[in-house]
């Protein structure tokens, strides 16, 4: 069974049909007034969370009570973690104030990525790549090329994240340094997004993930602001540059892969009308593309706390401060060795009618006749995405034509001009006297 992030709490559902709107697989359904999540479409990209009155959607992640399994415990934060905080605070105040909520070390993503970015350059400059080479960054994204884009999927970038290079890195230093079992050490990865935690639980690049765990920003976010203000000694635990920082902000990581022809793309719509422009033949002269997901990038994250707008302001003066004075670690070495995915990702098809191939044709043609029948106007008012998911949906046996409203109306003004006859018919005559 795949594992999924996104998930949805039917007590709190209320049948709006938001969320068919928004997703960008048409993974959601709306029956019987309650909405459901097609497992094999879900990419875990958070729309769903992100426009949902009722709060029906919601991201599984790791509880804080995880960490105490472990007898060394370490939080590697994504850039975005600073952008949460007031600029009043340096990385340093922030990192200590994580760091008292529990873990006996500190290792920013924002330093992994660094070394993410010298390996891309490296690629892109030796690696023979198809262009436009596309982010892995973004784990969404990822799906969305597995389910929507298989084309395109040689294009993508088959290099470590930022978060996994940075537990692989802390795993191997630590049991090193401090002769100390990767059993016995947690890894945890404080997050702004629901994909993350999909793709440390079914990975998609890899057998098994280096982290052991994700945490929400929102639920470690009020432990690390009580520490803020309550005084406390702050350790020097920042040591990323400016460059490892900007991952955080949209063109962040494309402004480090050594090429100027470089399209920087947010909010998952957007991606796919770029996708749809590459796989259409009409994208020249670009060599890189950043993909991602969320509006605004990571600091646009379901499961961040802070309004995106001010976070990037928050972003930006650590960015400046950084750029003001390079900071250089001495725990790790610069070069950590090859940063290439172990496996590949596949075409994850979503539209498979059948196991037989003859059946699953005659499907497709039935399905086609169905979708003549619609009104065309995908009003979402069926449950369905659009007429063509319904007719899909149809065809599966999930859903009658009669979903569709205008086909009901149809019906019932047919069954009524039918008793309309009946009753003519069978009206009895007046006796004639």
């Amino acid at each position: 069974m795949y594992f999924h992030s996104v998930t949805l709490d039917e007590s709190k559902c209320k049948g709006c049909t938001n969320c068919i709107k928004r997703c960008p697989t048409e993974a959601i359904r709306v029956r019987a007034g309650k909405a459901k999540i097609i497992d094999e479409r879900c990419i875990d990209c958070g729309e769903c969370i992100k426009v949902c009155p009722y709060h029906a959607k919601k991201a599984i992640t790791d509880s804080m009570d995880l960490i105490t399994q472990y007898k060394f415990k370490v939080a590697i934060p994504a850039p975005t973690f600073y952008g949460q905080f007031s600029s009043n605070y340096s990385r340093d105040h922030i990192l200590t104030a994580l760091k008292l909520c529990g873990f006996d070390m500190i290792f920013e993503v924002a330093k992994a990525a660094q070394l993410v970015s010298q390996a891309s350059r490296q690629m892109m400059k030796h690696g023979n790549l198809p262009k436009p080479v596309i982010s892995s960054a973004c784990p969404a994204i990822v799906r969305l090329i597995q389910v929507r884009f298989p084309n395109l999927i040689d294009n993508i970038l088959k290099i470590e994240s930022p978060m996994e290079t940075a537990a692989k890195i802390v795993k191997e230093n630590i049991a090193k340094k401090n002769n100390i079992s990767t059993e016995d050490i947690g890894v945890f990865f404080i997050s702004p997004c629901a994909a993350k935690v999909t793709s440390v639980k079914a990975p998609y690049e890899r057998v098994k993930s280096y982290v052991d765990g994700v945490i929400a920003i929102k639920d470690i976010f009020l432990c690390v602001y009580n520490k803020l203000h309550s005084g406390i000694d702050v350790e020097k635990l920042s040591h990323s540059s400016f460059e490892g920082i900007s991952w955080a902000t949209v063109g962040g990581e494309s402004s480090g892969v050594g090429t100027e022809r470089v399209l920087s793309v947010d909010g998952i719509h957007n991606v796919i009308k770029i996708f749809e422009e590459i796989a259409n033949d009409n994208l020249e002269g670009i060599d890189f593309i950043e993909a991602l997901s969320c509006t605004g990038g990571c600091l646009g994250g379901p499961l961040n706390v802070n309004n995106p707008y001010i976070a990037k302001t928050n972003i930006l003066s650590h960015i400046k401060a950084a750029k003001e004075k390079q900071f250089i670690s001495k725990d790790f070495e610069e070069d950590y060795g090859d940063l290439k995915w172990e496996t590949n990702v596949e075409y994850k098809p979503v539209m498979k009618l059948d196991q037989n191939r003859m059946k699953a044709i005659e499907k497709m043609e039935t399905m086609e006749k169905i979708i003549v029948q619609l009104p065309g106007l995908d009003c979402g008012a069926c449950g369905a995405p659009s007429c063509r998911a319904l007719a899909e949906d149809i065809v599966r046996e999930q859903a009658n034509i009669t979903d569709c409203i205008i086909k009901m109306k149809e019906r019932v003004s047919d069954l009524a001009e039918q008793m309309v006859e009946l009753e003519r018919v069978f009206k009895p005559s007046k006796k004639v006297e």
